[in-house]
Order: structure tokens, then sequence, then C-alpha cells
């Protein structure tokens, strides 16, 4: 049975896309200055030998993206979604010590979703656990701002994200929640292990029954004159904190 498709856009996010083995590309809609110039960048590569190949002008292309407003940067690819593996496949199957995953609780923004995944590709976080009725997974606004990072990392979409996190502490992972009401900095934490970083959406934070799950509550440390940093900073803060402290 064929899968049905979606369009990603933008230079970076289609790039990675042709650069992936495990994801299946139906067509590409590309300027010629576009293909030629991501050519001359990749001269080792030949991006497009397996694909068909349209050319379009800017203007269609603008079509093609819809009422987004996404900028293309000359480029389209229609995809099918990468195999999934499960989150119970996956942590059975991992024997490493050091692992780090982070768990989204009602992020609905595509560009925030899609900022977190490039932060935690960036950063080596294995995988990304999300409430499969509220990710947006064929947005073109969430792969655009993933510039690429969701070719590199696992995303796990649960139905109940509470039953994943208890299904975590059972397999030796620390479930770390980020919350305004905490009292101790993150940095404070030693993050050698298995961790499950929790968020909350920016409006209401994490839910009581999700605060129960986890093990601990950290915050970011800032100064009194702003109130809280957008999510996707928070994350990424995080995350790059965590890359350089643990080896």
């Amino acid at each position: 049975m064929k899968k049905t498709t979606f369009l990603i856009v933008g230079k970076h996010a289609v790039l990675e896309a042709l650069k992936n083995p495990s994801r299946k590309i139906e067509r590409v809609f590309v300027t010629e200055d576009a293909q030629k110039k991501l050519n001359r960048e990749n001269q080792s590569l030949n991006l497009f030998r397996s694909v068909s190949v349209f050319y379009k002008s800017r203007r269609e292309l603008d079509n093609l993206c819809g009422r987004d407003e996404t900028a293309h940067q000359g480029l389209v690819a229609e995809v099918e979604q990468i195999e999934e593996t499960t989150l119970k496949e996956f942590i059975l199957e991992n024997k490493n010590k050091n692992i780090n995953l982070i768990a989204l609780e009602e992020v609905t923004d595509p560009r925030n979703i899609g900022s977190i995944i490039r932060s935690a590709a960036a950063f080596d976080i294995k995988g990304l656990i999300v409430k499969e009725r509220s990710f947006p997974s064929k947005s073109k606004l969430l792969y655009k701002s993933a510039s690429g990072g969701a070719e590199h990392i696992k995303i796990f979409k649960v139905s109940n994200l509470n039953t994943a996190l208890k299904f975590l502490k059972t397999k030796d992972f620390w479930v770390s929640a980020f919350d305004v009401s905490a009292k101790k900095d993150f940095t404070q934490n030693n993050w050698e292990g298995k961790n499950v970083l929790l968020f909350g959406s920016e409006g209401y934070g994490l839910k009581t029954k999700t605060l129960e799950n986890a093990d601990y509550k950290f915050r970011v440390s800032m100064n009194k004159n702003i109130e809280s940093l957008n999510i996707s900073n928070t994350v990424s803060i995080v995350c790059h904190y965590i890359f350089k402290s643990v080896k």
C-alpha cells in the first residue's frame, strides 16, 4: 500500500532529506538556479540521481507552498514519512549507558518544535517523545525550522505521555521536569546516565499529573528582568550544557 506523502521546503531540510537513505522522496521541485547552487556546494554527491526532478519558477513554488508563507529557497520535496521505530523497541535495543531523550507535553507550535528538533540533533539527543494527536508531523514550517535536523533524530509518537514516562522509569531513566516552580538550577545536576528532559507548553507548563512522574524538577536561572525564555531557547541551553558536560 502506497504511503501518503507531504511537502518539505527549504535548502537545508530538502538537502538532508536527499542525503538520508531512510527517507523516500517522490519528487523534487526546484528552480534551475537553486539546483545549480546545490550541485556546486555538494560536488561529491549526486543528489538528484534517484529522484524525479521538476523545474519550477519561484512563483510556482510560492503557489505550491500555499498559505504557510514558508521561504522555500527554490527547493521543495514531496516525501514519505520515515519508517518509525517505537519507543519500546528503541529502548530495548539500545545498550548505551548515556542516553538523553526529550519529552514534550502540549507543545504544538511547528516553529518551536522544529527548533527543538534542530537543537536536539545538534547536541546528541537520541530521540524526541511527543503526543501523537498533537504533533504536526507533516508541517512545512516544522521541517523548515528543523533545518534538516528531522533526518538525524528519532521521533517517538506516543498516545499517552505519562504511560511512556512510567515505562522509561522501569528502564533506569531519570525523568527531569523543567518547570518555573523548581528551586534547583539544572547545572547542579549530574547528567551521566539515562535521562528524559521533560518540557511543557509555554502557556500552561507541565500538567500536575505529569509532574508526578518526574524524579526531579529544574529551572534555567536568569536575571529578574525577564520572566521566561521561549521554550526552544530553553531546550537549546539545556541540551548544549548536557552535551558539553557528559563525555
